[in-house]
């Protein structure tokens, strides 16, 4: 693991990675999106409302798995010391807190003609609006403390990202835990809910937004990086 702790080492594999996940994800998102709209029939009871799901069940996955991400960076950063652990839990902050907060908006979107409202406070709803919440903190937190030297967040930073990580697990559960307004789980291990017809473009921009996600994250951890490149030449030129 710590093999990649140089950023010479991390940036030769990261730049061309980089491109080999946008763009496949950029094909695919947007294949999914349009055979979604245009090719999906309207379900029978929520009629072309349905079409949101190719990008609010993204989202809502996105959201869980950035958190998830900070908090498996903090314990490697925690526990091992790594350096770029700390740089990748504050890369994956902000495109985690953009996909939650798109889930809660298509989410209050389909609610509107599906509940009659545009926001309940239903355990899914709740949960994930702590969520963005929770992100915004780590945001503010992480540009308030002091840096840990590497560029990446501070200590403080990274165990308010680990405790935040409790939130995932009540986020996954809150439609079986709490009599939710928010629909059951509709894939599972066991299979799905959802017609056949209509779920398979979501397998295409699940994929393709997971692939930007991954790309959005390194390329702000190559511009974290370049920034600390920078800031240590500014540094040494004040020095001399």
């Amino acid at each position: 693991m710590h093999r990649f702790a140089n950023p010479s080492r991390f940036l030769k594999i990261a730049r061309p990675l980089t491109g080999w996940l946008f763009w496949p994800g950029l094909v695919l998102l947007v294949a999914g999106a349009l055979c979604g709209l245009l090719v999906t029939p309207a379900d029978y009871l929520q009629g072309d409302t349905v079409r949101i799901l190719y990008i609010h069940v993204p989202a809502a996955w996105l959201g869980m798995a950035g958190w998830s991400g900070i908090a498996v960076a903090a314990i490697v950063q925690l526990v091992w010391r790594h350096p770029l652990a700390a740089i990748a839990g504050r890369a994956v902050a902000a495109p985690g807190a953009l996909f939650t907060a798109i889930c809660l908006a298509t989410g209050s979107i389909w609610g509107r003609p599906t509940w009659g409202t545009w926001w309940e406070w239903d355990g899914r709803m709740t949960s994930m609006l702590v969520l963005l919440f929770l992100y915004l903190g780590y945001i503010a937190l992480a540009n308030a403390s002091p840096r840990d030297g590497q560029g990446g967040v501070s200590p403080v930073t990274a165990i308010f990202g680990l405790v935040g990580a409790i939130n995932i697990p009540i986020i996954n559960r809150s439609v079986v835990w709490w009599n939710s307004l928010h629909q059951g789980p509709s894939i599972t291990m066991r299979g799905s809910s959802i017609d056949g017809s209509i779920l398979w473009p979501l397998g295409f921009t699940l994929l393709g937004f997971s692939l930007w996600f991954g790309a959005i994250m390194l390329m702000r951890m190559r511009t974290i990086l370049a920034r600390n490149k920078v800031e240590a030449r500014l540094q040494r030129l004040a020095r001399g």
